[in-house]
């Protein structure tokens, strides 16, 4: 059995603390943290070059189970990462802030 991956919960973290979103890009596109980096779970491998060196990595997705699958992976390649149990769902539940690009009505899809 692996051991369980770091965890945070959305209440733990300050507001402006960076993220980064492993979502697709329409989950992205939907709504997200306006702190947040946009890295896709489906691309990750490929552009590791691109993961922030943030100490520690705070990583999120809808509601933490892709995000805890990218923290055990990156882990391993020696990253400090830790997942945000909860997602952008306890997120947006919170009271978070959540914005989009395009100045669409956020959400979190």
């Amino acid at each position: 059995m692996s051991d369980p991956v770091p965890a945070v919960s959305v209440t733990d973290l300050p507001a402006d603390t960076p993220m980064l979103d492993v979502r697709e890009l329409d989950e992205w596109t939907a709504g997200h943290a306006p702190q947040a980096r946009h890295l896709p779970m489906s691309e990750l491998a490929g552009r590791l070059a691109e993961v922030p060196g943030d100490d520690p990595l705070y990583v999120v997705c809808r509601s933490g189970g892709r995000s805890g699958r990218v923290v055990a992976f990156l882990a391993n390649q020696g990253y400090p990462a830790v997942n945000v149990s909860g997602g952008m769902q306890d997120w947006a539940a919170s009271g978070r802030n959540v914005i989009t690009d395009d100045d669409s009505a956020p959400r979190i899809a």
